[in-house]
């Protein structure tokens, strides 16, 4: 936390320059067969690269007594487990980590990356005189968002077929869960259509994901570049640091909730089993 914190401290005074805030539109830098890159993909690219860079020279092979290095990345992945095995459960922890944990590091450095200076203030001009960013933040773009939200419903997807099956996944939204024994069969019968209704909000509900997920994601990381890049130009340097302070706290809850709630969604259904064999042992 302490480099990302002098990194808050030297951001806002690159940020003079584009106090004016971050575009709500991605510019494209380029094009790749075709297929036009975008200054956020740039920097999800270049991120991507550090991200695999890094991990190789701290934890280099892995040793049985690890070094500085390795024992800083176990640590870490070793927290987030701790904190994710009592949502997904014992029997889901090993088969879901890797995507979480993906998730976790991915979306946490996306979210600190507007605080290294020059992302979101390196200029370049454009063909028609108009000045637009090289490299900017890759969650304050919607598209980075939805595209995250996309692969943590696929995952959920994957997960839930694979490991509960299509019979537990329509049982948990339109099953009656009502005990037969301790009703009357008309009561039961009744139950079982209103199930059937909360099931069909239920469905909704897990569709409004693609859209609950991203728009929070970028509703915080969008506002928080904007809020820094304003200071930067009313206020120079001590405020925008302040700022800037509080939004490494943010991208850290933001990358959190994110992973936290990709796990419970997964959880919900994958971990039924686990529920019902504590309530047996007790």
């Amino acid at each position: 936390m302490r480099p990302l914190f002098l990194l808050s401290l030297f951001a806002p005074a690159f940020a003079l320059a584009s106090a004016e805030g971050v575009n709500p539109k991605a510019t494209d830098l380029f094009e790749i067969g075709g297929i036009p890159v975008s200054n956020s993909i740039l920097t999800t690219w270049i991120l991507a690269v550090l991200i695999i860079i890094a991990v190789r020279v701290l934890v280099g092979t892995p040793k049985i007594i690890p070094n500085k290095g390795q024992a800083l990345v176990e640590n870490v992945a070793s927290g987030l487990r701790d904190a994710l095995e009592p949502i997904v459960g014992k029997k889901m922890i090993g088969k879901t980590f890797p995507v979480l944990c993906g998730f976790f590091v991915f979306i946490l450095l996306m979210n600190w990356s507007g605080l290294l200076p020059g992302v979101g203030t390196i200029k370049y001009q454009s063909a028609d005189g108009h000045w637009l960013d090289a490299i900017r933040p890759a969650n304050s773009d919607l598209n980075t968002t939805l595209a995250l939200s996309v692969l943590s419903f696929l995952a959920w997807t994957y997960f839930v077929l694979r490991y509960a099956g299509i019979k537990a996944l329509v049982f948990d939204l339109f099953g009656n869960k009502a005990d037969k024994k301790e009703l009357s069969f008309p009561m039961w019968l009744m139950l079982g259509f209103i199930f059937l209704g909360v099931g069909g909000i239920e469905v909704l509900s897990i569709a409004s994901r693609l859209i609950s997920l991203p728009f929070r994601l970028y509703g915080n990381v969008f506002g928080g570049e904007n809020l820094i890049h304003t200071l930067g130009g009313i206020a120079p340097y001590v405020v925008p640091a302040i700022a800037g302070m509080l939004e490494v706290l943010v991208g850290l809850i933001q990358a959190f909730v994110f992973t936290l709630l990709s796990a419970v969604y997964i959880g919900l259904i994958c971990n039924h089993d686990a529920g019902h064999d504590d309530e047996h042992a007790h």
